[in-house]
């Protein structure tokens, strides 16, 4: 059996990533997606031969309930198409655990439904919060799914400053789906998920 990680140094080290990834100028950025909801952007990734993306859109309520929909726990299967089960394998403490999770099928089943295993962390940044997570490769893979690999990865929500009731969100997302893929079925994938996951988010939190 796999051992699980000593949670605090990695939860250090992906915060870190993070905001090192936050910090990235406009310039190194390309546009991958524009909607009403969200804007997409994408450089190639640091970790894999794939790309990191950032995906960033104000969403009309508060950090906290926004942060709440998005990590781990009840809310989040409810609303994320994209997301079929979750399980929480482990809790270190009340903002960290690891999860279990699988995806649907996506582009007519070109990509097929995959597993991953995630480190999840909250913790608060500046004046709002910063959700995050990697993959871990632990535990039998299930059969029919192909393990996919979250590479650091994670959401700040801030109060936007005249208007604190809205919140912009600004997510960074680098999965390695794996499995025989053409890159730009890939690439269309990812910059569509990353759109319907800000439109998805907005009805659930006006439910």
């Amino acid at each position: 059996m796999d051992l699980l990680p000593n949670s605090e140094p990695l939860a250090t080290k992906l915060q870190n990533a993070l905001i090192q990834y936050h910090s990235i100028g406009d310039s190194e950025w390309r546009i991958a997606k524009k909607t009403k909801d969200a804007t997409v952007w994408r450089k190639p990734s640091e970790e894999f031969s794939g790309y990191l993306y950032k995906a960033q859109g104000v969403v009309e309520d508060v950090t906290n309930r926004i942060v709440d929909h998005i990590r781990p726990g009840p809310y989040r299967l409810d609303w994320d198409s994209l997301m079929t089960t979750m399980d929480i394998i482990e809790t270190f403490e009340e903002n960290c655990c690891v999860m279990r999770y699988t995806t649907a099928g996506q582009l007519w089943n070109i990509i097929a439904p995959r597993e991953f295993v995630d480190f999840s962390y909250t913790t608060s940044y500046e004046n709002g919060l910063l959700t995050c997570g990697i993959s871990l490769d632990y535990g039998e893979v299930r059969p029919n799914f192909v393990r996919g690999f979250n590479h650091p990865c994670g959401w700040f929500c801030v109060p936007l400053k005249d208007y604190p009731s809205h919140s912009l969100l600004t997510g960074y997302i680098q999965t390695e789906l794996r499995g025989m893929l053409p890159q730009s079925a890939v690439d269309t994938a990812m910059a569509s998920t990353l759109t319907n996951f800000y439109s998805d988010l907005k009805k659930a939190l006006k439910t």
